[in-house]
């Protein structure tokens, strides 16, 4: 009876330890008593407040502060961002200094159409209403057919993992369709309203799901024609739409280091003979390596697929304002496509906000004909390969401030060759 006594009071020693221990141990924890922003002027302090995970009166959390940083160097206001602690008695002071971006941009865009005829786009973007990290824009196009877009996009309306995006567009241009080897010009026309949840679910994981309706209308020019293509066509339309995205890119103004993968899938519903209810997805895998202080060596490859309907309004264009640089303007369509678009940036020169950047690139995709089958992924009159040039005109204090001019060379047989312009990286 002696010795259970014993056992039981060096037991209970025991517990008593661990618990003196673990409360100690909890004791010597620093926790977080303020957290104060450096440098915004027009951003809101509570919304970058709810932006962070770390929070005032927990835990303070090193690697999540960490994280918190790369986060808000992420938002379209902030250019850049840095923190200090100061640590007492364990609760600390976190000072976060933010650089803000201009954000009021406006758009004025030229380009030539199909027919080679000048276009013209205007338009402005406010990437930080109400200092909120809420996006408010339009534009206007004319490229022979008046067009027009507005969108919002609030991520943290409702908290700092819930948000909205909601889109409307008309949208009017003159497209070619290819069949049976021919191909005929008609006017496309697309009036969308679309409706997007935004959900953050950590660090590095989000998602967008909603629904787009919108109607199609194609109207014959010409070209080509035949029984089996419609010189009008008018359908209402549905789409749904889910894009998930991977997000482990570290910014330092226009340099960008790790991976990122974005998942977009889409089913479309339709009522005519000549359209079926089609399913469609890609994914863009992007991987991005600072080399030195000036180099950055960006990739992305794109794998997408959708319904293999022999049908000349096939999903996947090759474009050289999407894909492949100095291929032209909407030159085939495919029900597939694989593209790698591979790109060495170096820093030219640098001055205070502004920064030359020149670029040697190299892009290659190859493309399922509709109704085609997997084998003309690697059936040579299908594989395009095109690499050249060009320069970026970048303003490191307004987001997405780089104008881009990039000549492209045909390296396949009957390539073609020319510039492309655009405003913000390729890709």
């Amino acid at each position: 009876m002696k010795n259970i006594n014993t056992h039981l009071s060096f037991f209970k020693i025991i517990i008593l330890a661990l618990f003196c221990l673990s409360i100690n141990s909890y004791s010597q924890e620093k926790h977080i008593e303020k957290i104060t922003f450096l440098g915004a002027k027009k951003t809101k302090t509570q919304v970058l407040k709810k932006i962070l995970t770390s929070k005032e009166n927990k835990v303070l959390d090193s690697i999540v502060l960490k994280e918190d940083i790369i986060r808000l160097k992420r938002l379209p206001a902030i250019s850049n961002a840095y923190f200090k602690t100061s640590c007492s008695n364990n609760k600390c002071n976190i000072v976060v200094t933010i650089e803000e971006n201009f954000t009021i941009i406006p758009e004025v865009n030229f380009h030539k159409t199909i027919n080679q005829k000048l276009a013209y786009r205007i338009g402005v973007g406010e990437y930080n209403f109400l200092g909120r990290n809420i996006t408010l824009g339009g534009f206007y196009q004319y490229n022979g057919f008046d067009s027009y877009g507005i969108n919002f996009r609030a991520p943290t309306l409702f908290s700092a993992k819930w948000g909205v995006s909601l889109s409307h567009q008309n949208w009017t241009s003159e497209e070619p369709l290819y069949f049976d080897s021919e191909s005929a010009n008609y006017t496309y026309q697309n009036i969308s309203y679309e409706a997007l949840a935004l959900y953050q679910h950590d660090f590095k994981h989000q998602f967008q799901f909603g629904i787009n309706f919108f109607k199609e209308k194609y109207n014959y020019l010409n070209g080509s024609t035949s029984s089996d293509v419609p010189t009008e066509l008018s359908v209402d339309k549905k789409l749904l739409k889910l894009i998930y995205t991977f997000d482990n890119l570290d910014y330092h103004y226009q340099y960008i280091n790790g991976l990122k993968n974005e998942f977009h899938a889409q089913y479309v519903t339709s009522e005519n003979e000549y359209q079926n209810d089609f399913l469609i997805f890609w994914n863009d895998f992007f991987y991005f390596k600072r080399l030195g202080k000036k180099g950055n060596w960006a990739n992305r490859l794109r794998f997408g697929l959708s319904s293999n309907d022999n049908t000349p309004f096939a999903p996947f264009a090759l474009d050289n304002n999407v894909n492949l640089r100095g291929v032209g303007i909407l030159v085939d369509r495919g029900t597939g496509s694989i593209v790698l678009n591979t790109e060495y940036r170096y820093t030219l020169y640098e001055k205070k906000w502004f920064v030359l950047q020149g670029n040697v690139f190299t892009d290659v995709g190859t493309w399922r004909k509709p109704g085609g089958a997997l084998s003309d992924f690697i059936d040579s009159d299908n594989v395009r390969m095109y690499s050249g040039i060009g320069l970026r005109f970048i303003n490191k204090k307004i987001v997405n401030a780089v104008f881009r001019i990039d000549y492209g060379h045909g390296l396949t047989k009957n390539a073609s060759k020319g510039f492309v312009f655009g405003i913000g990286q390729y890709f």
